[in-house]
């Protein structure tokens, strides 16, 4: 398959290689997320000399020979007898003297992990030859803590790595990619599971239907990702458990942080902020505050991670139950019906949203936006509160967006509906914008933003 995506990250990338100078490139994020496949592409098209090592979980005198064998393989030469990574290292930044190399240290928090010191012998060497090298030196790693603790002021690699690139997951448009024999319809419910983790997408069948896939990949006893949504948070998360709770009570719809800890079995308040920063850090939940009211108060705590959400919602509490069921009739029995009448409209809400903000970064809104996330409200003399999903700012206010994913067209009824919401909130606005499946019937769609699916796959 064609490399897909990424065409920003790459922009840095190779923008850097073009430097005549040192170049210091931290790459990191979750595992599955496609860092390495990007850092490939980057240079497969250049004259560039490019060493690429993926550390191993061994001793340092271990790494330092495999990474001696492919120096002999980079530069053509007899395999030296390095028994150190300083050694290593000093030979291939005096190797980009007079010639650009590219060194790709892959996985370095394994490589780390063995000789704590290790960051300040690359200090060190980085001093010596940074001003008068041409190594584009690149650090990559899944262990987003070890990763951005490199990136701390405290570190002895700050400021010798000032190139930083947080790989995250890919946005609906670019996912699609993977799968474009599908309808765009089917797109929606296919990101809704399987997000944008390029790993995860490549197993897609788009010759196969929805519940195919799902059943194959992730809702069968041996299925290929079955185990995919807990193991990669478990590289950085000593106790899965308290993970569990999380994931499992956010998913039942707990998103506040006092129903998060009152819902789940984790034992306090203190561990349950220290669960939720590593899973922030990892890219598995965010923290999102309303576009109106960004304080603490308000903000709740959503699984971004898509397969994460699908497995904790449908299949976590009932794995035994793979013992004794065919596949189809889990499928059918526990997730069919509340998945294609509340997961995958959700889920269409997140992709509108994305599409507004990819639009706007491509200045095909005007005026431009300064804001696209939810609008909270309360109701005191009801003693209630809601939210509207996709909302955006810009200099005249807010624009609210009704999505609507059901085979019915957006009529003049939808729009009366959701004009006397907003009026009965007393909530000003500046427009009101309709995100269709199925297209509209409105007598004046002059007056408002109308968006179809096939608009927001064809963008």
């Amino acid at each position: 398959m064609n490399f897909i995506g990424r065409q920003d990250e790459l922009g840095i990338l190779k923008k850097a290689y073009e430097s005549n100078d040192y170049e210091g490139i931290v790459v990191y994020g979750r595992r599955r997320i496609g860092k390495s496949e990007l850092i490939k592409e980057s240079y497969k098209d250049t004259d560039l000399i490019s060493l690429y090592y993926e550390c191993v979980d061994a001793s340092e005198k271990t790494n330092a020979k495999f990474l001696s064998e492919k120096i002999s393989e980079v530069f053509n030469m007899p395999t030296p007898n390095f028994v150190s990574i300083r050694e290593c290292l000093k030979f291939i930044f005096t190797q980009s003297l007079d010639k650009p190399v590219v060194l790709v240290l892959d996985e370095y928090p394994y490589l780390r992990k063995n000789n704590y010191s290790l960051d300040s012998i690359i200090q060190t060497i980085v001093d010596e030859y940074k001003n008068k090298c041409h190594l584009k030196f690149i650090l990559c790693g899944s262990y987003v803590a070890v990763m951005k603790e490199i990136l701390s002021s405290k570190n002895p690699l700050y400021g010798r790595f000032s190139i930083k690139i947080n790989v995250r997951q890919m946005n609906y448009y670019d996912s699609a990619k993977f799968y474009p024999l599908m309808t765009n319809e089917d797109k929606v419910a296919i990101y809704s599971v399987f997000g944008g983790v390029p790993y995860y997408n490549q197993f897609i069948d788009d010759k196969l239907s929805v519940e195919e896939n799902i059943i194959n990949l992730v809702a069968s006893p041996n299925s290929r990702l079955l185990t995919e949504a807990k193991d990669f948070v478990a590289l950085e998360i000593n106790k899965m458990a308290n993970a569990n709770e999380t994931f499992t009570a956010i998913a039942a719809g707990n998103k506040k942080f006092s129903d998060i800890l009152n819902k789940s079995h984790v034992t306090s308040s203190p561990t349950l902020v220290d669960v939720l920063k590593k899973l922030e850090d990892m890219d598995a939940i965010s923290r999102v505050s309303p576009i109106n009211d960004e304080s603490q108060k308000k903000a709740i705590y959503e699984i971004c991670d898509r397969l994460t959400l699908f497995y904790y919602k449908y299949i976590f509490r009932r794995l035994s139950f793979f013992g004794t069921m065919n596949s189809k009739d889990f499928f059918n029995e526990f997730i069919k019906e509340d998945f294609y009448e509340h997961f995958v409209p959700k889920e269409f809400e997140r992709i509108s949203a994305q599409y507004l903000i990819k639009q706007n970064i491509e200045r095909k809104i005007n005026p431009p936006l300064y804001k696209v996330g939810k609008y909270y409200y309360d109701d005191p003399i009801n003693k209630t509160n809601g939210e509207f999903d996709v909302v955006t700012m810009n200099k005249n206010g807010y624009d609210f967006y009704e999505v609507k994913f059901t085979k019915e067209l957006v009529d003049d009824s939808v729009v009366n509906e959701e004009k006397y919401q907003l009026s009965k909130k007393n909530i000003e606005y500046n427009k009101l914008g309709f995100i269709s499946k199925s297209g509209f019937s409105i007598n004046d769609p002059e007056n408002y933003i109308l968006i179809t699916i096939d608009d927001i796959y064809n963008a």
